[in-house]
């Protein structure tokens, strides 16, 4: 279930031209299943009007006209009461002014002082306007009542001029409300640490030996561990550039699998759990030559070496009590899929294992959905259904989360 199936969200519209952004941020949280409602002021109605707001979240958008209409009793109160989530994004150095001074003088801040949800912010201005003095005393006296800030960042801005007061991309702010709702949530305070994609062996300065991993499916257990409210670091191999990082997770980038053992021993030994989602090599070139190999000097002898078993290392380190309390494998198969990975359970003293067989195309490598058995150390067993990568994210968080608290 996406983490904003229910969640009723208020989205504030000033006045800047980025007001165009967040009728997309409202049309991608309509399409999570959120109740969206949209307050514009006056301003970014010279921008953007409510019927484009109400066309995309199929809920009403309210303008100042409303809030003296009478349709309502106290609308303000009405529309901030049970609100998960306030976002003011493009939020104009005017209505920031306006917020961290209290005053109420159109609908959308007169709701968010009669909100009692987390308010988040994504500023649209002007660098010099960004950079005065006001407007960061401003945005102090926000932060230290807990207003959550989301961008800006350093752009093309409407002046014609580069610099920060640039708002965020929907989809990244779609991250910062994901990290804003998911705050309470069952991992709460828990540090998680995950592995992603494909470790690479170098065999020259060119040539590297790796797999097909894409890392998708890592990234989406970030992700669904950040929904439940976890501290979450991240190691992931280049194999994963393609991906957007999550937003909120510690990034830490890694190439080969000697790397990826330091990062985990580094990290993971630390955190309540590990999800050891990446697809680490099982060899490594002895000696990688130092020039590339080229083909006119005819064909390479090249030895291979078994490469470090990262979760063999875990496993001695918990079994010295210093490992995570949690530790989750993945096992992809071609064949004999449930023994292989009731051996590897075993062997690595795995919490729980994923085995999925990687020679199906709609679970495979790179593809957006996956078919898993999870593998208990108690004996459970449990068949997953086809299903999108973050929706086998979603559950195997559940477990993780289940374990913790047990």
């Amino acid at each position: 279930m996406s983490i904003f199936t229910g969640k009723r969200i208020l989205l504030g519209v000033s006045g800047s031209i980025a007001a165009y952004k967040a009728a997309d941020l409202a049309s991608k949280l309509a399409q999570g299943a959120a109740q969206v409602t949209v307050i514009l002021t006056a301003g970014a109605e010279k921008f953007i009007s409510a019927l484009t707001f109400q066309s995309v979240t199929g809920q009403r958008a309210y303008t100042d006209a409303d809030l003296w209409a009478g349709e309502a009793h106290v609308l303000h109160v009405g529309l901030a009461r049970g609100a998960d989530l306030f976002v003011i994004g493009p939020c104009t150095a005017h209505t920031m002014a306006k917020l961290a001074h209290g005053e109420a003088d159109n609908l959308l801040t007169i709701t968010a002082l009669a909100a009692a949800c987390p308010l988040l912010l994504a500023p649209a201005m002007d660098g010099g306007m960004w950079g005065h003095p006001a407007t960061q005393a401003n945005l102090r006296t926000l932060q230290e009542r807990g207003v959550l800030l989301a961008g800006p960042v350093e752009g093309h801005l409407a002046s014609g001029m580069s610099g920060a007061g640039r708002m965020l991309e929907p989809a990244e702010l779609l991250g910062y409300v994901r990290l804003a709702l998911g705050r309470e949530g069952k991992l709460a305070g828990r540090r998680v640490v995950v592995t992603a994609g494909g470790t690479q062996e170098p065999v020259d300065p060119v040539r590297v030996l790796t797999n097909r991993s894409s890392g998708k499916q890592g990234f989406a257990l970030a992700q669904a561990a950040l929904d439940a409210g976890a501290l979450v670091t991240l190691i992931a191999t280049p194999t994963t550039s393609a991906l957007a990082l999550p937003v909120g997770a510690r990034h830490i980038r890694v190439g080969t699998a000697r790397e990826m053992l330091a990062a985990v021993l580094g990290e993971g030994l630390h955190a309540d759990a590990l999800l050891m989602a990446a697809a680490v090599a099982d060899f490594s070139v002895a000696e990688a030559a130092p020039n590339k190999l080229k083909k006119r000097e005819g064909l390479p002898e090249i030895k291979l070496v078994l490469a470090p078993d990262v979760l063999a290392a875990v496993a001695g380190a918990s079994a010295e009590g210093s490992g995570p309390k949690v530790v989750v494998g993945f096992a992809a198969e071609t064949r004999d899929l449930l023994e292989n990975a009731s051996e590897k359970l075993e062997s690595k003293r795995l919490s729980f294992i994923a085995a999925n067989d990687i020679s199906t195309p709609d679970a495979g490598f790179g593809a957006d959905t996956n078919r898993v058995t999870l593998l208990f150390a108690d004996g459970r067993t449990e068949a997953l259904p086809l299903m999108s990568k973050a929706e086998v994210a979603e559950a195997i968080i559940e477990h993780v989360a289940t374990l913790l608290e047990a």
